[in-house]
C-alpha cells in the first residue's frame, strides 16, 4: 500500500520542483540497500528490542527542530552527512516499521538543508526504498502477509500525498520546520509510551 502512495507523492514533488536531484541519489541509493537489509532481519530475526531507544532518538530531535524553528532563519548548509543516514533510515524503516521519514527528514533538517527540498527528496526517494522493502518481505514471507492492507487507506494516502507536496512548495520554511518539529515530537512520544506499556 505505502508504494503506491509514496509514488503519487514524489510524483506531486517532482512536477513542484521539490526534489534536490543530487541529494535524491545521495539518500535513495543506500537507502534502497538498508531497507532490503532491515526487512530481511526482520523477516528472521526480532528487532522491536531497539524500538524504544530509536523513539527516544526521535523525540529529542522533535525537541529540537521545535527550537530551531523558534530561531530561524539559520543558515542554509548542504548536509554532509547523507549516505549512511540514508542506509540507517531505510534499515529503521523496514525492521522498526517505519522510520524513513523521521529520521531522514529530521536528521536533514538538522543539519541546515532547505526544509522544502528535504520534505520533497526524502518522499520522492521513499518509494523506491518502499517498493524494495515490498519486494524483499515478498520473498521472505509470500504474499499472503499483505492481505490485510485495506482498499480505504490507500485510496486515502493516494488522495492526500499531493496536498503534502502543494504544501511543502507553499508554507515558508519556518513553519515547514516546526510542524515537522511538532509532528515528530508527538508521534515519537505516543509511540515511546505505547512501545513502553
Amino acid at each position: 500500500m505505502e508504494t503506491f502512495t509514496t509514488a503519487v507523492s514524489g510524483i506531486s514533488h517532482a512536477v513542484h520542483k521539490n526534489v534536490n536531484w543530487k541529494l535524491f541519489l545521495r539518500i535513495a541509493v543506500p537507502g534502497v540497500i538498508g531497507g532490503a537489509l532491515g526487512a530481511y532481519v526482520l523477516s528472521n530475526i526480532h528487532a522491536a528490542t531497539a524500538k524504544p531507544f530509536i523513539l527516544a532518538y526521535l523525540t529529542a530531535i522533535g525537541l529540537y527542530l521545535l527550537w530551531r524553528s523558534r530561531h530561524y532563519p539559520p543558515q542554509e548548509r548542504s548536509p554532509k552527512i547523507v549516505e549512511p543516514l540514508g542506509l540507517v533510515g531505510g534499515f529503521l524503516d523496514a525492521a522498526g516499521g517505519g522510520g524513513w521519514g523521521p529520521v531522514v527528514t529530521s536528521n536533514l533538517l538538522v543539519q541546515g538543508s532547505s526544509p522544502r527540498m528535504t520534505i520533497g527528496t526524502v518522499n520522492t526517494a521513499e518509494f523506491f526504498v518502499t517498493a524494495t522493502i515490498s519486494a524483499t518481505f515478498i520473498t521472505q514471507l509470500g504474499l499472503e502477509a499483505f492481505t490485510v492492507a485495506t482498499v480505504g487507506l490507500l485510496i486515502g494516502g493516494v488522495i492526500a500525498a499531493p496536498l503534502g507536496a502543494r504544501l511543502a512548495k507553499r508554507v515558508e520554511p519556518k513553519t515547514l520546520m516546526l510542524m515537522v518539529g511538532i509532528v515528530l515530537t508527538l508521534t515519537s512520544i505516543y509511540n515511546l509510551y505505547l512501545a513502553l506499556r
